[in-house]
C-alpha cells in the first residue's frame, strides 16, 4: 500500500509538471507576439527622435547607428518575432482566435504604421532642401508622400482584417497567402531605407564623388513613395504567395 501511494503521488506530480509546461508553452507565443508590437512601437520612437532632438545617431557603448537605420532593424526584429510566434503556437497545437487577433493588432503597428512613419521621416529631411528652392514643389511632394503613407497603412489594415476573416488555424492554411503579407511589404521598405542609411549616406558623407552613389540616393528618395503605393496594391490583391 505505501508503494501504491508513493506511485500515485509521483503520477500526480508528473501531471502537475506537464500542466505547468503546457501553460508555459501557451503563454510564450503571446509574449513573442507582444515583443513584435513593442519592436514596432520602439521603431516609431527612434524614427521620431532623429528630427526631434537634432541628433541623427543612436549611440550605446561602442554601438553607433543612425536613428532611421535603428528603426529599420527593430522592424526586422519584429518580423522575426512574428515568424516565431505562429510557429510556436502551431507546434504546441494551441492556435486560437485570441492569438490571431493579437498578432494582427501587433502587425498593424510593426508592419503598417512603423514603416509608413519611418518613410515619412526619412523623406522629410530631403524635403527641407526643396523648401528653399520652390515652396510649391515642396508642398506637392509632401502631400504625395503623405498620400502614399496613408494608402500603405490603409491597405495593410485591410490585408490583416481579411486574413483574420479568411484564415484557418490548421497548418495547411499557412502554406500560402492571398495578397502580399504585411511583414514582406514592410521588409521591402525597411531594406531600402537601411541600404540608404548604412551604405549610401556614409559614402557620400566621407566625400565620395562617385556619380553612381548620388544617383542611387536620388533614386531611392524619389522611388520610395511609388514603392509604398505598389506594395499597397499587392497587399490587397488576390495574388497567391507561397509561404
Amino acid at each position: 500500500m505505501p508503494r501504491l501511494k508513493t506511485q500515485a503521488a509521483k503520477e500526480r506530480l508528473l501531471r502537475r509538471v506537464r500542466r505547468q509546461r503546457l501553460n508555459y508553452i501557451t503563454i510564450l507565443p503571446s509574449l513573442i507576439t507582444i515583443l513584435n508590437g513593442v519592436c514596432g512601437f520602439t521603431a516609431i520612437v527612434f524614427a521620431g527622435k532623429s528630427s526631434a532632438n537634432g541628433v541623427s545617431e543612436f549611440s550605446y557603448h561602442r554601438l553607433t547607428l543612425p536613428y532611421f537605420a535603428m528603426a529599420g532593424y527593430l522592424i526586422l526584429l519584429a518580423m522575426i518575432a512574428d515568424m516565431l510566434d505562429g510557429r510556436l503556437a502551431r507546434m504546441s497545437q494551441n492556435t486560437s482566435s485570441f492569438g490571431g487577433q493579437l498578432d494582427s493588432l501587433c502587425d498593424i503597428i510593426s508592419f503598417g504604421v512603423a514603416p509608413a512613419f519611418l518613410m515619412i521621416k526619412v523623406l522629410e529631411k530631403k524635403l527641407l532642401g526643396f523648401a528653399e528652392l520652390d515652396t510649391s514643389i515642396d508642398n506637392f511632394l509632401l502631400r504625395f508622400i503623405w498620400l502614399s503613407a496613408v494608402a500603405y497603412i490603409s491597405c495593410a489594415a485591410i490585408r490583416l482584417a481579411r486574413f483574420n476573416v479568411e484564415n484557418e488555424e490548421d497548418e495547411s492554411a499557412h502554406m500560402s497567402f492571398i495578397g502580399l503579407p504585411t511583414p514582406a511589404a514592410a521588409g521591402v521598405i525597411v531594406s531600402v531605407i537601411i541600404f540608404h542609411q548604412e551604405i549610401i549616406l556614409p559614402e557620400l558623407a566621407a566625400g565620395s564623388t562617385r556619380v553612381f552613389l548620388t544617383f542611387c540616393e536620388d533614386a531611392i528618395i524619389y522611388a520610395l513613395p511609388f514603392l509604398a503605393l505598389g506594395l499597397s496594391i499587392l497587399m490587397v490583391s488576390r495574388i497567391r504567395y507561397p509561404h
